[in-house]
């Protein structure tokens, strides 16, 4: 019997695992420049110098791929909860701002995963979307669940609806709003707005705070309260 290398846990050889690994680099670049629908397997494929069916081999089809890259990409970027200690010790709101004003300057450090993430939230077929919401539900990559659970226990957050809801309003709210950050330098001229204005941006970000606080945060006579008093 020919052997193409040891083998791992799963029972595939090390070859064909570091070889998965890197059709799927190749695949997050190739997704990320041209999107779901314009990207080509037979691209990925060539960039590699293996055939299109060796692709197909490992992931299956291109669905499949693209929810591997998209998986990948979204494990790679921080959770609520990987903020600096020092920022996690001023409160809940104060980690979201902290994550938010730094929006920007992640993309640039980081661009594909996000670019990733984008394209899997929008520019994806239904199909795939139900693959991803299912993947964010049972994953929580980004630990909106731990996150919502100490706001909770600060005392910052309710405690009166269940923290799995709070938890889908912190992701859908905090998602779009940087979304919608992050676009115009994705996409030039999909969002308008001034270049160059970071005062705007701030007071943008204080806008979606008041907001935000006004679903998550505890009410005031509740907090005056203390546990057991009126709502």
């Amino acid at each position: 019997m020919v052997t193409t290398g040891q083998e791992t846990p799963s029972g595939r050889s090390t070859r064909a695992v570091e070889k998965s690994r890197r059709i799927l680099e190749a695949a997050m670049r190739h997704f990320a420049r041209s999107g779901y629908h314009a990207a080509r397997v037979e691209d990925i494929a060539a960039e590699l110098g293996i055939a299109k069916g060796s692709v197909f081999q490992h992931y299956g089809s291109k669905e499949a791929l693209f929810l591997a890259a998209y998986r990948q990409a979204v494990r790679s970027l921080a959770r609520y909860l990987d903020a600096p200690a020092e920022v996690i010790a001023e409160g809940f709101f104060a980690t979201v701002r902290y994550w938010l004003e730094r929006t920007e300057g992640r993309l640039r450090e980081n661009w594909v995963p996000y670019r990733l993430s984008l394209i899997g939230n929008y520019a994806s077929d239904l199909g795939l979307r139900r693959e991803i919401n299912r993947f964010l539900v049972e994953e929580d990559p980004y630990g909106a669940m731990p996150f919502i659970q100490m706001g909770i226990a600060r005392g910052e957050v309710r405690d009166d609806v269940a923290p799995e809801l709070l938890a889908s309003v912190l992701e859908w709210n905090v998602e779009r709003f940087q979304d919608a950050l992050l676009t115009e330098e994705l996409d030039p001229g999909l969002f308008r707005r001034a270049r160059g204005r970071p005062e705007r941006t701030r007071a943008r970000i204080d806008q979606f705070l008041d907001i935000l606080r006004g679903g998550l945060e505890v009410r005031l006579a509740r907090r005056t309260a203390g546990p057991g008093g009126p709502a």
